[in-house]
C-alpha cells in the first residue's frame, strides 16, 4: 500500500506492506509496525510545522458531553474541515469485528489500524458518513458495543500511536475542528484553540439514551448511566493518554445549556482570538 496525503491516508508517501482487514494477511513480518513508525519518523518536524500554520480547533471531553455535535455544527459554520477522532478507533473496532480478531492482541489490532481505510462523508443536513473499507458502517460504529470495544483498543499504546499520524493529516487549509478525547494534549497540542466539554453524568446519560431511542435502537436509562461511568473511569485512569483537559483549554459545562448557547460559547472563544 502506498500511503498519501488525503483524509483518510497518511500525510507522507510511503510503501508499506498491507492487508485489507477483514481477510487474514498473507504475509506479515513481526517489525512490520516498527519499521512503517521508522519511515515516517524523520517527517515528525514537517507535520508540525504544516498544522501549526493552519488554525485547529480541539474539543475534548467524556461520552455524551456533546462534543461530536457541536464540533460538527461549529466546522459547518467556520467552514473548516472536521475530524471524528472517536470515530476512527470505533472503525478500528469494527474492522477488527469483521475479521474475528481478539481486541487483547495488539499485533494483529496494529495490522488491522494500517489496513483500514476510512472516510468520511460530511454534507450539511445530512447524518456523517463513516466508510471502513468501502463499506458505510455508520450506524455499526453508533452501537454501544462498538464504543466500547473502542474504549479498550484506545488504551493500547500501539494502535494510538498508530493512529496518530492519520489524525493529524486531517490538519488542512482552511482549518479543522476535531474533537476526541486527547486532542488538545496529543495530538494537537499546539492547537491555536482548545475546548473541553463536560457534563454531568446523568444528563449525559439521558441524552445518550434520547438519542439512541430516536434511532430505534433498545437501551435502558440505568443501563447507559452504568456504561458511561464505567467508560469515564477507564478513560480517566489509563496510563496512555488520559482524558483530561489541556492546560490551555475552556472549559465549558453543558449541563442544561441548549446546543445553540454552547455553539456560541465555543465561537466566541475562537473569534477572541
Amino acid at each position: 500500500m502506498t500511503t498519501s496525503a488525503k483524509i483518510n491516508g497518511w500525510l507522507v508517501n510511503t510503501a508499506i506492506q498491507s492487508t485489507d482487514c477483514r481477510s487474514k494477511p498473507d504475509i506479515m513480518t513481526e517489525n512490520f509496525f516498527q519499521n512503517n513508525c521508522l519511515a515516517l519518523e524523520p517527517y515528525r518536524g514537517i507535520m508540525f510545522a504544516m498544522t501549526n500554520s493552519i488554525p485547529i480547533l480541539t474539543i475534548d471531553g467524556p461520552s455524551g458531553s456533546g462534543k461530536g455535535t457541536i464540533s460538527r455544527i461549529v466546522s459547518q459554520k467556520l467552514g473548516w474541515h472536521y475530524l471524528d477522532s472517536g470515530a476512527l478507533y470505533r472503525a478500528i473496532a469494527v474492522a477488527a469485528s469483521w475479521n474475528d480478531l481478539d481486541l487483547a492482541d495488539p499485533s494483529a489490532l496494529v495490522r488491522c489500524t494500517f489496513d483500514t481505510d476510512i472516510a468520511f462523508e460530511d454534507e450539511e443536513g445530512s447524518e456523517l458518513k463513516i466508510i471502513v473499507n468501502g463499506a458505510d458502517a455508520t450506524h455499526e460504529l453508533r452501537t454501544e458495543t462498538a464504543g466500547a470495544a473502542a474504549s479498550a483498543i484506545a488504551a493500547i499504546p500501539e494502535v494510538r500511536e498508530a493512529l496518530v499520524e492519520r489524525q493529524r493529516s486531517f490538519a488542512k487549509a482552511p482549518g479543522l475542528v476535531t474533537d476526541g478525547r486527547d486532542m488538545g494534549t496529543v495530538i494537537f497540542p499546539e492547537a491555536q484553540f482548545k475546548i473541553f466539554l463536560t457534563a454531568s453524568a446523568s444528563e449525559r446519560a439521558e441524552r445518550r439514551y434520547k438519542q439512541l431511542i430516536d434511532k430505534g435502537v433498545s437501551v435502558t436509562l440505568d443501563g447507559l448511566l452504568r456504561e458511561i461511568l464505567a467508560r469515564d473511569a477507564r478513560d480517566s485512569q489509563r496510563t496512555v493518554a488520559p482524558l483530561k483537559p489541556a492546560h490551555d483549554a475552556v472549559s465549558i459545562d453543558t449541563t442544561g445549556l441548549a446546543i445553540d448557547e454552547v455553539v456560541q460559547r465555543v465561537l466566541s472563544v475562537v473569534q477572541a482570538k
